[in-house]
């Protein structure tokens, strides 16, 4: 089964089988984690109906989801690494000054005025949300700026 990524927002990323059952840590990329309960996930590995939210994890953007099919240890760790989408058209319309941040792929990164490159993806290692350059560099997001007419970040 093939996903195709245009027209889908990546909201989260298997990173680890859970207990002996087969359920699997998925850290999550949405504003609140407990969101999972109603997206329909879509991943390359699995079909959409399979996939069970079980639990958030407390004071943390990971939950737990069990993928039907695959019901142990050895099953969810083949899992590892899969990227989880929803299709765009069901997020919900932002305000003017809101965006997402699949938006913001392709726009100029710029500190004090000059540009140091091209945004390529957004990575969270948990400190924060750090922007990922076309030129293989990261930066922190924290306190940018964003101008969506301009297609740039101001660090």
């Amino acid at each position: 089964m093939s996903v195709n990524t245009c027209d889908k927002i990546l909201v989260g990323k298997i990173v680890a089988p859970q207990g002996i059952r087969g359920d699997v840590r998925v850290q999550t990329f949405s504003e609140n984690p407990a969101d999972f309960r109603d997206f329909k996930v879509q991943s390359s590995k699995f079909k959409e109906t399979d996939f069970k939210f079980v639990r958030v994890v407390p004071n943390s953007t990971v939950i737990i989801a069990h993928i039907a099919g695959f019901d142990n240890r050895n099953a969810a760790e083949t899992l590892r690494g899969t990227e989880l989408y929803i299709d765009r058209d069901t997020l919900p319309e932002l305000s003017s000054d809101e965006y997402y941040q699949a938006d913001l792929i392709g726009f100029t990164v710029l500190r004090d005025g000059k540009k140091i490159g091209v945004v390529a993806g957004f990575q969270n290692f948990g400190a924060g949300d750090i922007i990922e350059l076309d030129n293989g560099d990261y930066v922190s997001f924290i306190g940018a700026s964003v101008d969506m007419v301009k297609k740039e970040i101001n660090l």
